[in-house]
């Protein structure tokens, strides 16, 4: 604290033995003080520390490649650490606003366009992620990262958070040199971008479980039909061009809580909530931990070795109901570590990518070690229940003539949003190759 105190003679006599009692006295309840104003202030720089079971969980859970003092990840002893955790820390305030906006990047689509779409507020434009242990990280730099890139060829394979990501992506690129459309499915759920002047490549692809499946589900989200998942086949959309990527982002997740019929050898082995009682009941927890031990197999195994990024668990944020039952997300500023509640079911699932993430990495073998990267954004996400698009998920949902109901979304981002810090936290990770 840069404060010292001199020592109280022994032998001297400050106003008689009573007033050198008196000193000795006060020096060490001053001390005391200190001690106890520090230990409260650094008490606020960590999340609540996990418990027992928890921390058994996570000790056993956590990939390998991952630094860690603490149990979970925390620094154990966060006044001297000296290492930069990316993936701990909270949301400071930043006057320096976003990287784009929807004026500046044409790519970004209707349902996370927030500003165009009528958003009144823009306090959640002005966070910053700041990790543990070291400064806030610098943003991401499209220059850089295209010159380091040139002739490579990126994919992100997942789901819609996957094209959330995307999108940022793209626009943070776009700043540097305007991409051309190369290439779209017929939803438009799978896009690939080329910027020539790099010879770079970037690819979206649409694969919501990773696993092979049958989706009957109109732009809507209307299913005719329960979904059908084949736990021992891998979706043919990714698979079929692994051998052109150099580095992919990839996630699933927000799917399996779906109603879903499983299949293993072309037969019907079980369900999730489905209308047929005969089949038995798999978990939610079962069929994601099959479906990702299912596509890191394939990654650890195949002769073509790009670099992977895992995305980890990107929760929602309703509150007052869900998403088919009034939910809405409405607060206007990030949680603290310490507010986001008990959060039971993000949690688990967080653990199982985490755990069967660990396996993979250990599968790998050593002469691949860090091929492999946990891109761990789950805690910094958990911290933005103000930065998804809620009901500006269309254009001015509260307009006059808008009479039907309004429907949040409290999964997706608005961008530009939080998932900027996700591209910066990739350009850190690609720092330290």
């Amino acid at each position: 604290m840069g404060m010292e105190y001199e020592p109280v003679p022994g032998q001297k006599k400050v106003g008689g033995g009573r007033a050198a009692l008196k000193l000795l006295l006060a020096v060490l309840l001053a001390g005391l003080a200190l001690r106890l104003l520090a230990d409260h202030c650094a008490s606020y720089r960590l999340p609540p520390p996990a418990a027992p079971e928890e921390a058994a969980a996570f000790a056993v859970t956590t990939a390998p490649a991952q630094d860690a003092d603490g149990v979970d990840g925390t620094p154990a002893n966060p006044k001297g650490a000296a290492k930069c955790d990316l993936f701990h820390g909270e949301w400071v305030p930043d006057s320096s606003g976003p990287a784009y906006t929807n004026a500046t990047c044409r790519f970004i689509e209707v349902p996370q366009n927030c500003m165009s779409n009528g958003r009144p507020d823009d306090g959640y434009l002005h966070w910053k992620w700041k990790p543990y242990g070291c400064d806030v990280l610098p943003p991401f730099d499209g220059k850089t990262f295209l010159e380091s890139m040139r002739g490579k060829h990126w994919a992100l394979v997942g789901d819609s958070i996957l094209r959330n990501h995307a999108q940022s992506l793209v626009c943070l690129l776009a700043k540097v040199v305007d991409p051309t459309d190369a290439y779209h499915d017929e939803t438009w759920q799978s896009r690939r971008w080329y910027f020539p002047s790099h010879n770079f490549t970037l690819s979206l692809v649409w694969a919501p479980y990773l696993v092979k499946s049958e989706i009957f589900e109109d732009e809507n989200g209307v299913s005719s039909a329960e979904p059908r998942l084949h736990f021992d086949a891998l979706d043919a959309s990714w698979i079929s061009k692994w051998n052109s990527f150099d580095y992919v982002i990839i996630s699933t997740g927000q799917w399996f809580f779906k109603v879903a019929v499983y299949l293993e050898n072309g037969a019907a082995v079980g369900c999730h909530y489905c209308k047929d009682k005969s089949l038995k009941e798999i978990t939610i927890e079962q069929s994601f931990r099959r479906s990702l031990r299912e596509a890191f197999r394939f990654i650890t195994t195949s002769p073509h070795k790009p670099v992977v990024f895992y995305r980890t668990w990107s929760p929602s944020h309703f509150e007052n109901g869900e998403w088919f039952s009034g939910g809405t997300c409405d607060r206007k500023v990030p949680f603290k570590p310490w507010q986001t509640g008990d959060r039971q079911l993000d949690n688990l699932m967080w653990r199982i990518e985490r755990a069967e993430f660990a396996k993979a990495a250990a599968d790998d073998g050593a002469s691949n070690a860090g091929r492999l990267k946990l891109l761990d954004t789950f805690e910094m996400s958990l911290q933005r229940p103000d930065a998804h698009a809620g009901p500006y998920r269309t254009f001015h949902p509260f307009a006059k003539e808008n009479t039907g109901k309004v429907q949040n979304d409290c999964l997706h981002w608005c961008l530009p949003g939080p998932i900027e810090a996700w591209n910066d936290i990739i350009m850190q990770m690609l720092a330290k190759e």
